[in-house]
């Protein structure tokens, strides 16, 4: 299965605290701040209760958020809340963190307002008889992550009547973070990419998921785990080999966190890249009409992408995977300005595989001309597959890039094209100067808790805020840019469900969270940039909020996906210049480093 290189068994934090304090009962009350599920910490309680030792266990992860689902009475008609502010963290990283509280309590107003102490959520709770005020600890330490940069990060923490004794406490769940980065850093990689195929991660933890009731979101500390690990090793292999921060071309191998459910524990192995495909037996034979394709509930499998694909006809052209699994495109020769329609590039966003293929199935019924290549990324989109058999509501982020650990639409001229080559050969077979490039985020919370809490690198994707647009344009070609968002947006809002969906996720995104740089446009959030560097004139790109569904959250989420396909081709008839301006001129560069595509 691998060679194994480290392997760490910590005592579960909840039983080493109550062996301890069954043989030492503290002198009075005592509180500790643990990352485990509100079950184990009430049943850790609660041991201790019938031997007569008064001890509360609280979150560690998400404090004012459990303090109301597990200590506050109900019946309650206002909310105040001061929320810390350090000046080691950004200035709303507590707010942020305190999401979504405000959309749990609806329809009762919470207010919140940044407060002067740096550790503690203030809360007044209005009652019909009475008025109640709360001191909430959120306990954080200032850690150095991967790259050695210090980061205000939760942690344990143990209360005494003594203020004096108070102090943070080192928790399993830390333990195990810390074990695998330290093991990792020890070990003498050398400072050629790629290190590893496959760096395998298996992390076992106690604590089980939680969701809590609204929209996708859950309290999960084992996805925070995967998430915090792979992105720190991701930061840690950029920073070793000179890379600057965020840099998508690094190419260390594939980084596999895998949480299951158990006694805490951690092996570190490395293995082989997988070449098994992501197949669903039930899913093989199912329809490709497109009644069948608007009514798949989960991503779908590799064969049936395929046989999708030959139902949309065309000519077939390929690539090869950097594990060598084939990616598929057509090319549908017909009437007007051709369009280039991509998705998969991030694997683990998995609305837009069908979005396309359904915009493709009608634009081919319609006569259109364009090329489809609805899965870019096979080999993430395999991993992907075999994570969520797990772990189904995960956003799993290590099946995002591919197997060399890269984004492949960053590459450049120094490393063989791959996955990319099938963007170069659509552009090729069609001079697109539109390309229409279908993403997803996370549809619930992305945090990385031991690393500073927000995601470096995606502050702006971390809470779900509905569909929104990115568009990347030449210089030149604002105008025109201009005017497709203009009629796609505008289209776009002729749908009333997916206006309602949008405003409902913005309501709460707003409370917690800062749009920056951002262009509305008929009730969607659009974010424009002159970008010479991509392949075509014009680059649309949406974002949906998808990682992590399944069932009809998942078909609602591909129909947006075709909304947007159909929209901007229509949009691009309209719109695409007939003068003899070159629409693909960045495409003829000579040198690949200056291409994005």
């Amino acid at each position: 299965m691998g060679q194994g290189i480290f392997s760490f068994r910590p005592a579960r934090t909840l039983d080493r605290i109550v062996a301890r304090l069954t043989r030492q009962p503290p002198a009075g009350e005592v509180s500790f701040w643990t990352f485990d599920d509100q079950a184990a910490r009430r049943a850790a309680q609660e041991a201790l209760a019938a031997r007569g030792i008064r001890v509360r266990f609280r979150s560690a992860y998400k404090p004012l958020v459990t303090f109301f689902r597990e200590e506050v009475a109900p019946g309650f008609t206002a909310v105040r809340i001061g929320y810390p502010v350090h000046p080691a963290a950004s200035p709303r990283r507590f707010l942020l963190e305190a999401y979504p509280l405000p959309a749990l309590l609806s329809p009762v107003p919470v207010d919140f307002a940044p407060a002067p102490q740096d550790d503690h959520y203030t809360v007044s709770l209005t009652y019909p008889d009475r008025s109640e005020r709360h001191r909430v600890l959120a306990p954080n330490r200032l850690r150095r992550d991967a790259t050695g940069a210090p980061q205000w990060s939760p942690c344990g923490w143990i209360r005494c009547e003594d203020p004096a004794l108070s102090r943070p406490l080192r928790t399993d769940y830390e333990r195990i973070f810390d074990a695998a980065l330290n093991a990792v850093a020890r070990r003498d990689w050398g400072m050629q990419e790629a290190f590893f195929e496959e760096l395998n991660l298996a992390v076992t933890l106690s604590a089980r998921d939680e969701p809590l009731g609204y929209g996708d979101e859950v309290l999960s500390l084992s996805e925070a785990m995967h998430e915090d690990l792979y992105f720190s090793l991701l930061e840690y292999f950029g920073h070793l080999t000179g890379r600057a921060a965020g840099d998508r071309r690094l190419r260390p191998g594939q980084i596999v966190p895998e949480l299951r459910q158990g006694q805490p524990g951690l092996t570190i192995s490395l293995r082989p890249w997988s070449r098994r495909d992501r197949d669903d037996a039930g899913d093989q034979q199912a329809g490709t009409d497109e009644a069948a394709l608007a009514a798949v509930t989960r991503a779908p499998s590799v064969t049936r992408i395929g046989r999708i694909l030959e139902a949309i006809g065309g000519d077939e052209f390929t690539a090869r995977s950097g594990a060598g699994r084939i990616v598929r495109a057509r090319h549908v020769q017909g009437r007007g300005a051709p369009v280039m329609i991509t998705a998969g590039q991030h694997a683990n966003e998995t609305t837009p595989v069908m979005g396309a293929l359904r915009a493709a199935m009608r634009l081919r019924r319609e006569g259109a001309h364009f090329t489809i290549s609805p899965l870019e990324n096979p080999d993430g989109y395999a991993l992907h597959g075999r994570l969520v058999r797990e772990n189904p509501r995960h956003m799993h982020h290590a099946a995002r890039y591919t197997v060399h650990g890269d984004d492949f639409a960053h590459r450049d001229a120094t490393v063989p094209g791959e996955e990319l080559d099938i963007r170069r050969q659509a552009l090729a077979r069609t001079g697109a100067g539109l390309h229409i490039d279908l993403h997803g985020y996370p549809a619930h919370e992305w945090t990385r808790p031991l690393s500073g809490y927000v995601p470096r690198g995606f502050a702006q994707w971390t809470i779900p805020k509905g569909l929104f647009l990115l568009l990347r344009h030449h210089a030149g070609w604002g105008d025109t840019a201009s005017a497709l968002l203009e009629r796609v947006t505008g289209d776009l809002a002729r749908f009333p469900d997916l206006v309602a969906f949008n405003e409902a996720q913005l309501r709460w995104y707003r409370v917690h969270a800062e749009d920056t740089g951002c262009l509305w446009l008929n009730g969607f959030a659009c974010f424009v940039t002159e970008d010479d560097g991509c392949a075509t004139p014009i680059r649309l790109t949406s974002e949906y909020p998808d990682e992590s569904l399944q069932g009809a959250a998942y078909v609602a989420g591909h129909e947006a996906q075709m909304r947007l396909v159909l929209a901007a081709h229509r949009a691009w008839q309209v719109v695409a210049p007939s003068s003899p301006q070159p629409l693909v001129a960045a495409n003829t560069a000579s040198d690949a480093s200056t291409v994005s595509l």
